[in-house]
């Protein structure tokens, strides 16, 4: 019973109706407040979002959208597992990357470039390079299908062109403030690729939380190649570099003008929300893996449809089965992700060879005070646009360059596991010894993946 009904059952002779009309109002009171206080939390939660959600949602361009619509399509929920058994491994990985980022005031290249051989950083950042340029481009042109997906009358090339010029105009020409709020609300769109699962009809729901966690594997060797395109898809080369780097950005973004930051500055409140922002970004990732790997599971598996060559034909494909709804919104996931991963793409690859070869770096700068990072992210938008001329089979190019991630992820992993656990480099921020056994036994099942990949292609 709320106070003020307390109250009035102590004044004696108080009309029925001033006491219902007096509880009425104390109740609206509290429910009010009660609301208040919810919306007061969620707008707290959404501010303690950055660098982790916006990253997590990239980790879902087009490329792990193909990948996952694969997967899906050829082996239904056998393999849905995954996004389970994947959601832990690449949070704990992209926490070590953003505390050296908190803690070092230095992307993941400038630290590897301080403390480790230079040849050692310009092989991972030459293919890194390559890896996200082949992506940017594989990106572009998916964006480009699904805008033809609902404007079919649209030219493919123009719109392509049209895309890399937004992205370009984006980084280059908006402060760094108003492109982490537009990636941020960008990362929504994911959102819409779990509507469009709940839109299918008659799904085995035992089935597919069986699936999802019980493990089930096939040692064939599209299966081994497949399955090395969702963990290189999911623990990406070009996450670890852009996480380290937002971090950096944000710190200076707060009013820290100065990137040299020293370990006794990262206060315990910064990590805590860092680590927050990074589980819940890595947790969307991974939630979003497993509504397509069902969606197309439930449809495309269950007619015989097992070869899908695209993103835009696993949307195609879900029309008959899944109706007008779920079709629509796949297709406005694909044009979403793409615009929210190719910047992320290109500007990871700049920031890496930036670092490496000591050149000004940040999106913070304008384009007169970096000429030579922005030149990076427009040399590489402008090669994946090239692509799109060359008529590569989009599939083939989006999953090879997930699988190309699986088998580099592993040597920058080494790196980034010996830096965050140097306690000269990281302080009382030094992974402790589980993690540092986690990220060790991470580093190893990528080799191992990447290495059963390569093996299978020769023996079969």
């Amino acid at each position: 019973m709320f106070p003020a009904e307390k109250l009035l059952e102590k004044v004696a002779g108080a009309p029925a109706d001033v006491l219902d009309k007096t509880i009425g109002i104390s109740r609206g009171i509290a429910d009010a407040f009660h609301t208040r206080k919810h919306l007061q939390i969620a707008k707290d939660y959404w501010h303690t979002l950055g660098p982790g959600l916006t990253t997590g949602a990239a980790d879902d361009d087009p490329s792990g959208i193909a990948t996952y619509s694969q997967t899906g399509s050829q082996y239904g929920f056998q393999l849905l597992w995954l996004a389970g058994f994947t959601f832990p491994l690449m949070a704990i990985i992209q926490e070590m990357c953003a505390r050296i980022g908190l803690v070092t005031g230095r992307g993941l290249a400038a630290n590897i470039r301080q403390y480790y051989p230079k040849w050692v950083l310009y092989i991972c950042t030459a293919l890194l390079f390559f890896a996200n340029t082949l992506n940017i481009g594989a990106d572009l042109g998916a964006m480009a299908k699904g805008v033809q997906l609902i404007f079919p009358h649209l030219g493919f090339m123009a719109l392509v062109f049209g895309f890399a010029l937004f992205s370009l105009a984006l980084q280059i020409f908006t402060t760094y403030e108003k492109y982490a709020k537009y990636l941020k609300w960008l990362a929504l769109i994911l959102i819409s690729y779990i509507f469009a699962t709940l839109a299918i009809k008659n799904l085995n729901w035992n089935q597919i939380f069986t699936n999802a966690i019980l493990p089930s594997l096939v040692f064939s060797k599209d299966q081994l190649i497949l399955v090395t395109a969702v963990l290189g898809t999911t623990i990406s080369p070009y996450l670890f570099f852009w996480q380290t780097s937002q971090e950096v950005e944000e710190q200076i973004l707060g009013g820290k003008t100065t990137i040299k930051l020293r370990q006794e500055d990262t206060s315990s409140k910064e990590v805590k929300n860092m680590r927050l922002d990074i589980w819940s970004g890595m947790f969307l990732s991974n939630l979003v893996m497993f509504f397509i790997i069902t969606a197309c599971g439930a449809t495309l598996f269950s007619h015989g449809i097992t070869n899908i060559t695209s993103s835009e034909q696993a949307a195609t494909a879900l029309r008959p089965f899944a109706g007008n709804q779920s079709y629509l919104l796949f297709a406005l996931g694909i044009i979403g992700t793409g615009l929210l991963a190719v910047p992320v793409l290109a500007g990871s690859a700049s920031y890496a060879l930036s670092e490496s070869f000591g050149w000004k770096y940040g999106l913070y700068r304008k384009l007169k005070e970096a000429n030579a990072f922005y030149g990076v992210i427009i040399i590489s938008t402008s090669i994946g646009l090239a692509i799109n001329y060359l008529g590569l089979d989009p599939i083939k190019t989006l999953i090879y360059s997930a699988v190309l991630n699986g088998l580099i992820s592993p040597v920058i992993l080494i790196l980034i596991v010996m830096i965050s656990s140097n306690t000269k480099i990281m302080g009382r921020w030094v992974n402790n010894k589980i993690i540092s056994g986690l990220g060790w036994l991470i580093t190893a099942m990528m080799t191992v993946a990447g290495v059963a990949t390569i093996i299978s292609n020769f023996i079969y």
